[in-house]
């Protein structure tokens, strides 16, 4: 007897061990496996984010350099006519350094390479020869052009641009230059300056020469850069992202893109850690928020495995007892135990999903864009991934805000949020209930269709955007938007494919006056190509 009782004791501790371990077991895997999918989502999401910011720099760059060599061609052209006027070079150069605080400083040479004008006057350089690398090689070069980085004769570390001049007869006369100051405040600082984040991240700019052009450490500046793929990349002509290891051994997430006036590249990144500390703190919340329901299950486990084991307990303690006539009978009455199985396993499935349940949700959150609480990129992308796998067609109604960055300007971000959020509710009232409206961008807005043809989802644009058009948001008043329609109605179509049709026929509406609809030609099979319906072919 003595011995069935060890063993029922010993059977009871192994059946505590096994529920333990396997609700354990169960609890770290889904919270682990969930930080992992969320983990690799953000710094993805972190990384598209960066090169797409990277670009916008990028662009405004690219539209800065041409309007400055914009205004260094326009004076070209005054001085050319008169060339030989003292007063009117002195006036020029004046006021092509005021006019847009394009250049720190301005000059006006001769083909001799004699300084005719200079502003400001405080440099004194007037009526000397030109002595420094940028200005020398515009006297050569006798074409527009963006100097590499050096030392200028007032001992700053600039960038030179210059526009050379021509006589009626072509021959070359000299040329008209601005300088654009590295070290000190310049417009081309200013422009970079303000993208500068307290949370470690940081853009910088280089040449073709890997030179340092801009970085938010002052000291670094004209500083050459080697061995790392960021600068390689993209002074290759390529615009992405990579994961890297900074000067300072910090790992980041970097998104790049090169310019297309000068031979430059733009680099944005952010540090891993402040990009994942959100990620963390979220975890947190969930095990904070779960522990308890975790401390539950495991209680209710201990209570049920004690239940389970209680038939073995009896085996052992009437072990001794065979020869008596009620033995059969309770022998029979322990068959219960099977009950008491299902119902630790109902126990433990209620736990889990108890689990997975707060995780769910606080996934579905992470699917919400926060301020309009519509669909984001994430959300979208998988609803229109289970589209294509019912083989299901649909419609995608691609919408921007027009001059929408008047609104931000004029009103202010506050307002502009507010004409956001106004404009995702009227497009939830407008569309039906089947529909998915997400916001994938800053005024930029994806409403999925499923099972609309082509005619109808043009009238359904249409008329929504007749409704944004009538719509009265204070204090900004009605506003308009362009809406790109595409679809899925072959199946060789790709998700990107089909995106990308809807982004180009949003563009055309865009570039052919805004506040209308453009239909994709691929996707009119059912639509006749008549004249007031404008279509991207």
């Amino acid at each position: 007897m003595l011995n069935s009782l060890r063993t029922g004791l010993n059977l009871h501790r192994l059946i505590l061990l096994l529920a333990f371990s396997a609700t354990l077991i169960t609890f770290l895997n889904s919270y682990y496996s969930s930080y992992q999918v969320q983990k690799q989502q953000l710094i993805n999401e972190t990384l598209n984010n960066h090169k797409a910011y990277a670009a916008k720099l990028v662009s405004a760059t690219d539209n800065f350099l041409l309007a400055a060599q914009q205004q260094l061609a326009y004076v070209g052209k005054i001085l050319e006519a008169d060339f030989n006027n003292q007063e009117l070079i002195n006036a020029e150069t004046e006021r092509l350094r005021l006019q847009t605080n394009s250049f720190n400083s301005t000059i006006i040479v001769n083909k001799k390479g004699n300084i005719l004008g200079v502003s400001p006057a405080s440099l004194n350089l007037q009526n000397l020869k030109v002595d420094s690398f940028g200005t020398k090689a515009a006297l050569s070069y006798r074409r527009p052009m963006i100097s590499e980085p050096y030392i200028s004769m007032a001992g700053n570390l600039l960038i030179f641009m210059s526009q050379p001049l021509f006589d009626k007869t072509g021959e070359f006369i000299g040329y008209v230059g601005g300088t654009l100051y590295l070290k000190r405040a310049s417009i081309l600082n200013e422009l970079l300056q303000v993208h500068y984040y307290q949370d470690g991240s940081y853009l910088y700019v280089v040449d073709e020469n890997n030179r340092l052009l801009y970085h938010p450490n002052k000291h670094r500046i004209g500083e050459q850069v080697f061995d790392n793929k960021v600068i390689e990349s993209v002074l290759s002509g390529h615009a992405g992202t990579q994961v890297v290891k900074n000067s300072q051994g910090i790992e980041m997430l970097a998104g790049y893109a090169p310019l297309s006036v000068a031979p430059w590249g733009v680099v944005t990144q952010r540090p891993l850690q402040s990009t994942l500390a959100p990620l963390d703190n979220l975890m947190w919340q969930v095990f904070l928020r779960t522990a308890p329901i975790g401390l539950f299950t495991f209680i209710l486990i201990w209570v049920l495995a004690r239940l389970i084991s209680q038939p073995l307990k009896q085996l052992a303690e009437t072990a001794s007892t065979l020869d008596r006539p009620t033995t059969s009978q309770e022998l029979k009455q322990l068959r219960s135990w099977y009950y008491e199985s299902n119902e630790l396993r109902n126990a433990m499935l209620k736990g889990v999903g108890l689990l997975q349940s707060k995780i769910g949700l606080l996934r579905q959150e992470a699917q919400t864009d926060p301020l309009t609480c519509l669909h984001n990129r994430r959300s979208l992308d998988i609803r229109l991934s289970q589209l294509m796998a019912q083989r299901c067609p649909f419609a995608v109604l691609a919408i921007d805000i027009d001059h929408f960055k008047r609104v931000n300007d004029e009103f202010g971000h506050d307002i502009g949020d507010l004409v956001l959020q106004s404009l995702a509710k009227l497009l939830v009232d407008a569309t039906r209930e089947g529909d998915v409206v997400a916001r994938t961008g800053g005024e930029e807005f994806i409403v999925i269709m499923p099972k609309v043809t082509a005619k109808r989802a043009y009238q359904l644009a249409e008329r929504l955007r007749m409704q944004v058009s009538e719509y009265y948001i204070e204090p900004v008043g009605c506003i308009n938007v362009s809406i790109g329609i595409s679809g899925w109605p072959l199946e060789q179509l790709s998700i990107e494919d089909v995106m990308k049709l809807a982004d180009q026929a949003l563009y055309k509406a865009k570039k052919t006056g805004r506040n209308r609809c453009v239909l994709d030609a691929t996707f009119c099979q059912d639509l006749p190509l008549v004249s007031e319906v404008p279509v991207l072919e």
